[in-house]
């Protein structure tokens, strides 16, 4: 995970406490909202991935289930809360997802991240 943490760090421009903190959102915001079977494979492809989702509760806070009871893209807006919160702005946001997806297409293909990219409202919009 340190590397995965300190490569987001690089590209996005940010601290790695805060790439941590990112990568922790956006993988439980894929998580809650992705298709089981795909991101399980990402998550297990992603050194380290299960051990952050486990430690953060599985991506089930509130914001998580707020998004989750609200239905179609307050899941997306939820994740974005959380990660402006987290004192990214928009390009920082982009940065750090678009690497996220890109380590984890080099880990398990395109097709399956495609597939967890494509089945999740309001993801596409933040790639």
């Amino acid at each position: 995970m340190e590397e995965l943490v300190g490569r987001i760090a690089r590209v996005a421009g940010i601290g790695e406490d805060v790439a941590r903190q990112a990568i922790t959102i956006i993988l439980n915001f894929l998580n809650r909202e992705g298709p089981s079977e795909q991101v399980q494979q990402i998550l297990a492809a992603l050194p380290g991935a299960e051990d952050v989702i486990e430690a953060d509760g599985g991506g089930r806070g509130f914001l998580g289930g707020l998004g989750g009871m609200l239905g179609g893209g307050m899941g997306a807006m939820a994740a974005l809360n959380e990660l402006t919160s987290a004192g990214l702005d928009m390009t920082q946001v982009q940065s750090v997802t678009r690497e996220l997806m890109d380590a984890a297409r080099e880990q398990v293909g395109a097709e399956a991240v495609d597939e967890v990219v494509n089945s999740i409202p309001g993801l596409n919009q933040v790639l």
